[in-house]
């Protein structure tokens, strides 16, 4: 039985039912694919129907909800080919992001990664794939943090899509965790020495770790004789 919600302001109410759904399906209490009825939200949230709707609207237009004519809202499917493509994207704004962090002036805030790093070995061991997860988000966007680019940090709802949202797609496990673990080591530790260069082969190279793993997992295995 879900807990009542106790909203902080009307005045935004919009933006925080669209938060509140938003944490639900980062979450995982909403899977891929289930269809939210607004009679059952609006009753559920305590808010009428208007700023319900908005708020799916909102979450909508950042890719986490879907809706057809006359099959209603739901949370979206992930497939190999979407995953892909968003895995691409991520590839060109993770190098990025990295290289900007090791470009920032603040030597104490690059340094900061390694306790994010910490936080993952403790999800690691033992392994706690929720925590893991949560720990990943939470290090790969604070690398946009300490970039300082508004237009990168915009894309933080992308590293959440692809590393929360999809992550059943992705099939995680504690070996995979371990490799991207050890590769952020070689990512914090450009960032931390100001290598801009290495920063961003670093994080590119993590990514395509993932576009590799995820493009072979799509692919048919191979016939063999008898």
């Amino acid at each position: 039985m879900q807990e009542q919600v106790t909203w902080r302001s009307r005045v935004r109410l919009v933006d925080e039912v669209a938060d509140e759904l938003r944490e639900r399906i980062y979450s995982g209490e909403y899977a891929l694919g289930t269809k939210l009825r607004q009679e059952t939200l609006a009753e559920e949230l305590q808010v009428s129907r208007t700023p319900l709707r908005e708020a799916m609207r909102v979450l909508e237009s950042e890719g986490l909800l879907h809706s057809e004519p006359g099959r209603g809202v739901r949370v979206v499917s992930a497939d190999i080919t979407k995953l892909l493509r968003a895995y691409r994207l991520r590839e060109v704004i993770d190098g990025l992001a990295c290289r900007l962090a090791a470009e920032c002036p603040d030597a104490e805030r690059r340094a900061s990664l390694s306790e994010r790093i910490d936080h993952q070995e403790i999800a690691l061991d033992p392994w706690d794939p929720g925590a893991y997860t949560r720990e990943n988000v939470a290090f790969h966007i604070a690398i946009m943090e300490i970039a300082d680019n508004e237009y990168v940090l915009a894309q933080a709802r992308t590293v959440r899509m692809t590393s929360q949202v999809f992550t059943p797609v992705a099939l995680l496990d504690f070996q995979r965790a371990r490799t991207a673990v050890d590769q952020h080591y070689g990512i914090a530790e450009a960032i931390t020495r100001g290598d801009g260069d290495a920063a961003e082969r670093a994080g590119r190279a993590h990514i395509r770790t993932t576009i590799k793993r995820i493009s072979d997992t799509s692919r048919p295995p191979a016939e063999t004789d008898d």
